[in-house]
């Protein structure tokens, strides 16, 4: 025989896309339209259609960006129609679909007359189911939303879009039709057989069989098929394949558990309020195919969400919540959204699960035991023990598949967090999860599963994503073609659970990955966005004092707790650790907005410290300081309150060209280039900075990503970059104890602000940045004179070592990093502590300078990235820095807590002192947080860890009165543990033994 192949194929292909595709549907029809334009905030239904609907006609252009715009759409199923067993009556709208896929454009949630929701329209669909019944009158209203494409095929380039008052005001679409039509069940079947055996084939090896009796099946079913009757000759087409679909998967064949979800960005090219409505628009459509397809299983994360629906939407909550008690509609993740895990706080990453399960285990009785988070940059080492801690078992994500340079070498192991603990882990091989199921997608998860030999499963997560859209019909139809389909991947439709349960039966003895989830990728997320970041940092701090004191009151002065308006603020600030908001790689609608949304919450919550501090301070005449940190700070206990501290006496003074301070424990030089060109700490006489190498180097870099603007920061950076070397004025103020450095470059300006700290342990930087670069980066540089191989950095509930060298590609690639409080830059018997106030992203390398090895801390402090925010970061930004020289880790520990809970002066009391509400007698052993238990007991609820990670003993000494302690999960349930001993009641310490990072739940009976 002639080899023919490609000639075949070519056939097959101008097949499926001129004859076999436009005829699924046949009859077509058009409907009856009307308009109502809405070009503002979204309106209810029925404030909606109770609007004054005008005549529309398709053709005409429509919907201004983020308007809406509602449709009245109208008619009759034809009486002559003559439907064929399986054929399906449908509405087919086509708002002006660009062609790519769902969640980046227009789309539109359908309701009946009544205000019932039928289910959503979007690119790739399309339909809206219509009775059977020939002459049957039927009528929708199609709440459209005009949202614009403001991702444009990802080109990066600058655009309006992103916010309302610049994105303006010209209609974006054109609606194309609206038709009632017949879906030929014939020719719909016909085409997802072809669909799901052309995919297959294209991926089998030339050499196999199978590929060549797919081919000749395809042929023959072509020839079978009449272009001019496409309808009655489908069933020959499909008898031609019969046999080719028939054949079952190898017995070694990788088995797939397909799990339909959405996965559904809170807020990303699109404002928080949109995704309100995405979310019921994926949700309708969900519903809608369960109702035809009994066997049909949806999973979706983010509490969130089903919170959002519950509100705005009750009737479509109800009708998810009786799927969910099916066990078809199945709650997972168990964190209120999907966050970033690499910047949220230890308690924020703990409420994040607090939050989400309550929320899942109140409205369905349900404990979600998988941690899912596809989409989310990297993923700190101390998420196995916050989730363990939460009662979860597995974790899974598809984002490491996007390492640019090093390939994550498993797919299911167990990951090891920093305090040891384990967490069954899985990366769907299948790097997507967007999947359609394809032959594409099938084979590569089989081609990529890493434990080959060892396992043979892994999961692919199906639905159209980010914008959301969830699964559809076609993807259902590819899942149950290849249940068990020679040559491919046996599929079968599954849930987490079930897939995590089959998995760890499967895999006896995995392998373990040990410490953070490092993306090789959007190293820029540490930086973008300096506003954002400094809201989430703020306020986490506010919440932590705001539990504390008003804990105090409701314990020492009977004060009423305030559950609902610290669970608001909760609420607030976990949204926005979403992983598209906290990153900074949103629209400027979510940022500007998430900024008032801070402002708000900050206000809230110092009203309720403020509340506070008056119910066990009384009022009167007096000023005291509040300290809700966990170590003393000048003499005001932990957790209590004093005297306001006396200001430390150093002052600035004229030295050569420069300025001097020096305190009993420092002398610091600055010169008059403003760098810090020597700081000796008095005890040892050492001193800080190499050589001719100073310290305080500002330092502006290129920033043009490859791609990404927001979201990567590549290594070229480094190659272009200029240092800040010349102030334009430097002097003395607030009676000396301050340094004022000015400097301006390009059109922006630094104004720094250098002093001492109280103790005089420590300097101290206070910055003001009024920035207006675009794509620049600027970095803060402290040359060490420390020779350390690696350093550490703190993250959530303890620290994590990274190397400073690179000395193999997974140490170069990791080249910005993250920390939160502060980085530690030691070496035997001498260490360098940098703490911030709100920054993230870091860099830590090693030079030789004068043949002397040094190490090189710079702080990454602001970015300006033109895309998907072409205004990012403009505008005045302030950031506070401690550099303390002789520090060891316990000394850095307790200055990011200084930095980060300075005191807080309060007026108008009665009483200047305060002792502490809590208090442990070992510094390693830190209280984070304290706050009554979330079920309104009462009892009171401390979190603590071991923070110098090394094992530690402690006494834990209350300032209230208890009947009874006992640990517990973060959830506040007893948990068995050894960590706790000697709690019967206050007048016994409570003796805690920790493990190094143990974190440690501990709940008090009060009564």
């Amino acid at each position: 025989m002639h080899n023919n192949r490609e000639l075949v194929e070519a056939r097959i292909s101008r097949f499926l896309r001129d004859r076999l595709t436009g005829s699924i549907w046949r009859d077509r029809r058009p409907a009856d339209l009307t308009a109502l334009d809405l070009p503002g905030e979204p309106e209810p239904f029925e404030v909606a259609v109770a609007g004054q609907f005008t005549p529309f006609s398709t053709g005409t252009s429509w919907g201004a960006p983020w308007g809406t715009t509602w449709f009245h759409v109208s008619g009759t199923v034809p009486a002559d129609w003559e439907l064929k067993d399986g054929d399906r009556p449908e509405l087919l709208l086509d708002l002006g679909f660009s062609g790519g896929g769902p969640g980046f454009g227009a789309e539109a949630l359908v309701y009946r007359p009544d205000g019932s929701i039928v289910k959503a329209v979007e690119p790739r669909n399309l339909h809206i189911p219509l009775p059977r019944e020939p002459g049957m009158p039927f009528g929708f209203y199609v709440e459209a939303a005009s949202n614009p494409n403001v991702a444009a095929g990802f080109s990066f380039a600058p655009t309006p879009l992103g916010d309302r008052t610049t994105a303006g005001t010209a209609p974006l679409y054109i609606f194309r039709s609206a038709d009632v039509a017949v879906l030929d069940a014939g020719v719909w079947n016909l085409a997802r057989d072809f669909w799901t055996l052309n995919g297959l084939m294209h991926e089998l090896p030339m050499d196999l069989p199978r590929r060549h009796e797919i081919l000749r099946a395809m042929e023959r079913a072509v020839t079978a098929v009449d272009p001019a009757d496409v309808s009655g000759t489908a069933a020959a087409g499909r008898q031609q394949l019969a046999r080719v679909l028939s054949l079952p998967a190898y017995a070694s064949a990788h088995r797939v558990h397909a799990v339909g979800h959405a996965h559904i960005d809170s807020a990303w090219l699109w404002p928080v309020r949109e995704t309100v409505r995405k979310v019921a628009r994926t949700f309708a459509n969900v519903l809608e195919l369960m109702d035809a397809d009994p066997e049909f299983v949806f999973t979706a994360s983010s509490a969130q969400q089903y919170a959002w629906l519950q509100e705005y939407y009750p009737d479509l909550f109800a009708r998810v919540a009786a799927r969910v008690r099916e066990g078809r509609f199945v709650p997972t993740g168990g964190m209120w959204v999907e966050s970033d895990t690499n910047m949220p706080g230890g308690e924020s990453l703990a409420r994040q699960f607090v939050a989400g399960k309550r929320f899942f285990i109140e409205e369905f009785g349900v404990d979600p035991e998988v941690v899912w988070l596809p989409d989310s940059f990297g993923y700190s080492a101390a998420l196995p023990q916050i989730a363990r801690a939460a009662g979860s078992r597995w974790f899974l994500t598809q984002k490491i598949s996007w390492n640019e340079t090093n390939t994550m070498p498993h797919s299911t192991f167990l990951w090891e967090g920093i305090d040891g603990t384990r967490l069954f882990t899985h990366f769907p091989p299948v790097d997507t999860y967007n999947s359609e199921l394809s032959g594409r997608e099938l084979a590569l998860a089989q081609r990529q599963f890493a434990e080959r030999g060892f396992a043979n499963t892994s999961l692919i997560p199906f639905g159209w994503g980010d914008g959301g859209g969830g699964p559809t019909r076609e993807m259902l139809a590819a899942a149950y073609r290849t249940q068990s389909l020679e040559g491919s991947p046996s599929v079968r439709l599954s849930s987490p659970e079930r897939f995590f349960t089959a998995a760890e039966e499967e895999l006896a003895d995995p392998p373990v990955w040990s410490g953070e989830l490092y993306l090789e990728f959007h190293r820029g997320t540490y930086t973008s966005q300096a506003n954002t970041k400094k809201g989430n940092r703020q306020s986490e701090s506010l919440l932590r004092e705001a539990e504390v004191w008003c804990t105090a009151a409701a314990v020492g002065a009977g004060a009423e707790y305030p559950y609902r308006e610290l669970e608001e603020a909760w609420r607030t600030v976990l949204l926005q650790q979403f992983h598209d908001i906290l990153p900074g790689t949103s629209i400027a609608w979510v940022h500007r907005e998430a900024e008032r949304n801070y402002a708000r919450v900050g206000r809230q919550l110092t009203e309720l410290i403020g509340t506070a501090a008056r119910a066990l301070l009384g009022s009167g005449s007096r000023t005291a300081v509040l300290n809700a940190g966990p170590y003393p700070v000048q003499g005001v206990p932990a957790s209590g309150a004093g005297p306001v501290p006396d200001p430390g006496l150093w002052r600035w003074e004229p030295s050569g060209d420069g300025w001097s301070i020096s305190s009993g424990r420092l002398r610091l030089q600055v010169s008059a280039e403003g760098l810090f060109t020597s700081l000796v700490e008095s005890g040892s006489e050492r001193e800080v900075f190499p050589p001719g190498r100073p310290g305080n180097l500002f330092q502006l870099f290129r920033d043009t990503p490859n791609q990404w603007d927001a979201w990567d920061l590549d290594a070229h950076y480094r190659f272009s970059s200029t240092d800040l070397m010349q102030p334009d004025a430097m002097g003395s103020e607030d009676g000396g104890r301050v340094l004022r450095i000015e400097r301006s470059f390009g059109h922006s300006r630094i104004t720094e602000r250098v002093a001492l700290s109280l103790d005089g342990s420590a300097v101290d930087l206070d910055l003001e940045v009024d920035w207006h670069e675009r794509q620049k980066l600027l970095k803060l540089a402290f040359p060490l004179d420390v020779h350390a191989d690696r350093v550490a950095s703190e993250i959530q509930f303890g620290h994590i070592f990274r190397p400073t060298h690179a000395n193999t590609s997974w140490d170069a690639a990791r080249f910005e990093t993250v920390a939160h409080r502060w980085i530690h830059v030691g070496e035997p018997g001498f260490g360098v502590a940098v703490g911030n106030d709100s920054t993230y992203g870091h860099d830590t390398f090693r030079e030789v300078s004068d043949g002397r090895s040094c190490t090189v801390l710079r702080l990454s402090l602001l970015r300006a990235p033109l895309f998907p925010d072409p205004d990012s970061d403009q505008g005045v930004h302030r950031f506070r820095y401690s550099l303390r020289p002789a520090a060891e880790i316990p000394d850095a520990v307790a200055e990011g807590y200084r930095l980060n809970l300075p005191l807080r002066t309060v007026t108008g009391i009665a009483a200047a002192d305060l002792p502490s509400l809590l208090t442990t007698d070992n510094p390693a052993v830190v209280v984070e947080t304290v706050k009554l238990a979330e079920d309104r007991s009462g009892d009171v609820v401390v979190r603590l860890y071991e923070a110098h990670g090394s094992r530690a003993e402690a006494r834990l000494r209350t300032g209230f009165e208890y009947v009874a302690a006992w640990a517990a999960d973060l959830l506040e349930r007893p948990v068995e543990s050894e960590v706790l001993s000697g709690a019967a009641s206050r007048d016994s310490d409570a003796v805690l033994r920790l493990r190094p990072f143990e974190l440690v739940t501990l709940r008090f009976r009060r009564h």
